[in-house]
């Protein structure tokens, strides 16, 4: 079966006018429904498909072209939400709303966690406030459509929002109504692969300098050591702290799971060294008032100051620490598995992960010092071929060790990145940057 094409939406001016974008490959049908539809023309030089913006309508776009491919609308974002100022008032409407009688007692009975259920709470209040004038239960799917596509439209809604927000109309319709879930089909959104940002093992120990104070030191410290989730780190309690096993328990994590980390001994000696100073009560991390937990937002600023005084020019956020608590262990060749596992992620997870990318890597010749760099899209198996000596280039530069690797979304830009880490610029690139595996006259 031959896969439909994507057909990407994006605003612009043509003309001085302004005009949304129909991108598209080429199909034979969808060309000639484009041909066909009313506004739609074509710009001889901009090679490409247009509709004044005067003229569109991105429900009826979307009903008589779904049936051609995927519509990616992402490129419609363009107004942000306007932010009240503190001090104004908000209308009477925007200050509170009924939600309906078993949402909030089923959110509970099911025992979402406090971040979904504020989620859920927000995004259908939001819903019922602009359905305020009529019946929910009488709603149609495709008032529903029209709902979401036009707060795609006019605001500036992430694909993850408008699937939190999908899902908390869908829990209405499906869970406290009891309907059935093929009366709710609401497109969505491809997800979006974005590379993990990642902060390097030289950053991480100069935004550690930097804290002011022990209790900062601390928090920054476990996040990253133990590659916790900020909610993660709220919720430790005294007892979670397991010294004589140097570990950590996390209680009821995302998905309403526990597991253990790492506790290392440096940092058990900070942790007790704290303990001293501040004497919590119940939990590990207490806010001003004891017995109360720190605050989420407290987290983010102390890593901002902490980064701002290390000199780091980049935004770094406390998730971005978990990601660089599991690449750093990746580049010591620590199993995915046991890094999954730290991390508190499924197989399912694990699995996607690592077939998202395509892999350049760099080997270092542990007999002559020499260098080797390729790519693969199975960097695991990769390496357990190197090792077993079935691929000729280094079947005789053994020992091995993985020194570098780097993830690229297209095949083609792992060739490029490949072919320039291979040049004479790329691998002084490489020395320069991997100094600690190389002696001074390498």
């Amino acid at each position: 079966m031959v896969a439909h094409p994507v057909i990407k939406l994006t605003r612009g001016t043509h003309r001085a006018n302004a005009v949304v974008w129909v991108k598209c490959e080429h199909n034979t049908q969808l060309i000639h429904q484009l041909k066909n539809q009313a506004g739609v023309q074509w710009s001889q030089s901009r090679k490409s498909w247009y509709i004044p913006e005067k003229e569109f309508n991105l429900h009826e776009f979307f009903e008589t072209f779904r049936k051609f491919g995927f519509i990616d609308y992402s490129g419609l974002k363009r107004v942000k939400p306007v932010v009240k100022e503190r001090g104004e008032k908000r209308e009477k409407s925007e200050v509170k709303v009924s939600l309906p009688k078993g949402y909030k007692e089923l959110l509970n009975q099911k025992r979402y966690s406090e971040s979904t259920k504020k989620t859920y709470i927000n995004y259908f209040a939001d819903f019922v406030r602009h359905f305020k004038n009529k019946e929910l239960s009488r709603i149609t799917k495709g008032e529903i459509n029209d709902y979401i596509l036009e707060l795609i439209e006019k605001g500036d809604i992430s694909t993850s929002q408008q699937n939190q927000r999908i899902n908390a109309i869908k829990f209405y319709y499906e869970k406290v109504l009891g309907r059935k879930k093929e009366y709710f089909e609401i497109e969505r959104p491809r997800k979006e692969k974005t590379l993990p940002s990642v902060v390097s093992k030289e950053e991480i120990q100069k935004i550690i300098e930097n804290c002011t104070n022990i209790k900062h030191r601390c928090i920054i410290s476990l996040i990253y050591s133990a590659g916790l989730r900020r909610s993660e780190l709220n919720n430790l309690e005294i007892t979670d702290i397991l010294s004589d096993r140097n570990q950590i328990r996390i209680r009821g994590a995302k998905g309403k799971k526990d597991r253990y980390s790492l506790l290392s001994p440096y940092l058990l000696k900070e942790l007790r060294e704290y303990y001293k100073i501040y004497r919590p009560q119940k939990w590990l991390f207490e806010g001003h008032s004891k017995n109360r937990q720190y605050s989420a937002t407290s987290i983010v600023k102390i890593l901002e100051k902490a980064s701002t005084r290390a000199g780091i020019k980049k935004r770094v956020t406390p998730h971005m620490l978990r990601h660089s608590f599991a690449t750093h262990l990746l580049e010591q060749k620590t199993d995915l598995r046991y890094i999954q596992e730290l991390l508190g992620h499924s197989t399912r997870w694990i699995k996607k992960r690592i077939n998202m990318y395509y892999y350049v890597y760099v080997l270092r010749s542990k007999k002559d010092n020499m260098l080797y760099t390729g790519y693969t899209a199975d960097l695991k198996q990769r390496m357990q071929m190197h090792e077993a000596g079935k691929v000729p280039s280094t079947q005789n530069r053994k020992p091995l060790e993985l020194i570098y690797f780097e993830g690229c979304k297209k095949q083609q830009d792992a060739t490029r990145r490949e072919k320039y880490l291979k040049s004479g610029n790329g691998k002084i690139y490489l020395r320069n940057r991997l100094k600690q595996f190389f002696n001074p006259t390498g």
